[in-house]
């Protein structure tokens, strides 16, 4: 079927129009399911005209992808838990990443000429091929395949630097030479390695950064396959999506305290002074029970929750939700505070309450309820380590000092519910534990929780 370039533009207006007003409505929570299917929309349009296109012949390798993708991710959607997202989220940016690095090889191989397609070209292999072994090594490190600290040598920063100059001089000359394939080798090699070594030094509690930035490399890279291709729709989205990535990866410098130049050449998560945990709680930490926590919540007017990802790794997120429709059955009024780095990924924790259908309104980013917590009678901190961390506000000599968190200690009372005092992602000691307003509730984060909303029931 033949369309003409006229519907084709047309077509691909709507579909921008439509991602557009997409990312709107995603920017509330209110919004969010009908600007993700006004996204959806919008790609559907797109994807049907682009098959409908004259430049389409090979349907049937087409149809064979998409059963075989289509499988594989329903298959992936349906078993994933909420726990492994974050790894989900760094796979499916790697795969967005080698699509266009895929695409741009495919071009390159089919000839390319001009100074537009051959820049275009060179620049999705180079950042399709840094998302999509970069994304590989963040998906190690969150699946602990491998470990999630540090990882480097001397002079990585020198080599990544190297790698990346000879990648764009590789680029340069393939202006000159388009057929030269020893210069497609070099590029994609070379950019492979660099997505590698960008990744393995970034340990600790930057991984939520770093998941942000990927996704924003996969949309430049797809914007670059779009002109490569010449397909608009492409370059509309990969731009979008490459925009809001880079803003969304401020957004968590900000939160982190993070450079973005440092975040883009690999050179976060620095090693602080060693900071020893027996000094921090020896003789500090006081343990409670479920019982004596319900008898503080029995005069309690104002509680404040806190999930970090402990109550993930627990999945207690309809347990925290049932422990706070108890406590607003006895009048208290129950808020839930929401750190933008919380879990593994941006949004972790909202998405983990908004499936247990807790009420929008009641979750508060930190700018919002850190100013109240001197008037909350109990903050309840569920996991949540290096964002309710008071080294990060106090002790000049820590890695996290300087990045904004949650002031739980503020709080009359805290209560921490956690299995042990073992560090969290940054691999710090946490003196919050150790304050004299802290009460400490050990255990499997939802037992603790349902334990927790019987004493209150019974209370």
């Amino acid at each position: 079927m033949h369309i003409s370039q006229s519907w084709i533009d047309i077509a691909y207006l709507i579909a921008a129009s439509l991602f557009v007003l997409g990312i709107k409505g995603l920017t509330k929570p209110k919004t969010a399911v009908r600007g993700n299917q006004l996204s959806a929309l919008g790609m559907l349009i797109a994807c049907v005209v682009t098959l409908l296109d004259k430049d389409v012949i090979q349907y049937e390798v087409i149809i064979a992808g998409l059963l075989v993708g289509g499988t594989v991710g329903a298959v992936l959607a349906a078993r994933v838990q909420m726990t492994s997202m974050p790894q989900m989220i760094a796979l499916l940016n790697g795969f967005g990443g080698g699509a266009s690095f895929a695409v741009a090889s495919a071009a390159y191989f089919g000839g390319v000429s001009g100074p537009v397609e051959v820049i275009s070209t060179g620049a999705a292999i180079l950042i399709g091929a840094v998302t999509l072994t970069g994304s590989l090594v963040a998906f190690a490190k969150l699946q602990e395949l491998i470990g999630g600290g540090s990882i480097g040598f001397p002079g990585m920063k020198i080599v990544n630097a190297l790698l990346l100059l000879g990648s764009l001089t590789a680029i340069g000359f393939m202006l000159v030479d388009p057929s030269n394939s020893q210069l497609y080798w070099g590029i994609a090699v070379a950019s492979c390695v660099l997505g590698l070594l960008l990744v393995l030094p970034i340990g600790g509690a930057d991984m939520p950064v770093v998941i942000a930035l990927l996704n924003s490399y996969s949309g430049i890279a797809a914007a670059a396959a779009g002109f490569v291709m010449g397909n608009s729709a492409l370059i509309i989205t990969g731009s979008l999506v490459g925009a809001s990535g880079l803003i969304l990866t401020q957004i968590m410098c900000k939160a982190m305290n993070r450079s973005l130049t440092n975040v883009l050449f690999g050179v976060m998560g620095e090693v602080g002074e060693t900071i020893d945990a027996d000094e921090v709680y020896q003789g500090k930490v006081k343990s409670s029970s479920a019982d004596e926590i319900a008898m503080i919540l029995e005069t309690a007017q104002r509680v404040v929750i806190v999930p970090g990802f402990g109550m993930a790794m627990a999945q207690a997120q309809h347990a925290v939700r049932d422990m706070a429709e108890a406590m607003e059955a006895r009048g208290i009024e129950v808020e839930y505070a929401i750190h933008p780095v919380a879990g593994r990924m941006p949004g972790h924790m909202n998405v983990l309450l908004a499936e247990a259908e807790v009420e929008y309104d009641k979750m508060r980013d930190m700018d919002s309820i850190n100013p109240t917590f001197e008037q909350t009678d109990v903050a309840i901190v569920i996991g949540a380590n290096d964002v309710t961390n008071p080294m990060a506000r106090e002790d000049k000599g820590s890695p996290i000092y300087g990045m904004p968190i949650l002031n739980v200690d503020k709080a009359k009372t805290v209560v921490v519910i956690k299995r042990s005092l073992s560090p969290g992602f940054a691999g710090l000691p946490n003196p919050l534990f150790a304050k004299d307003n802290t009460l400490m509730l050990f255990g499997d984060g939802k037992k603790a929780i349902l334990d927790l909303t019987q004493a209150i029931k019974e209370g």
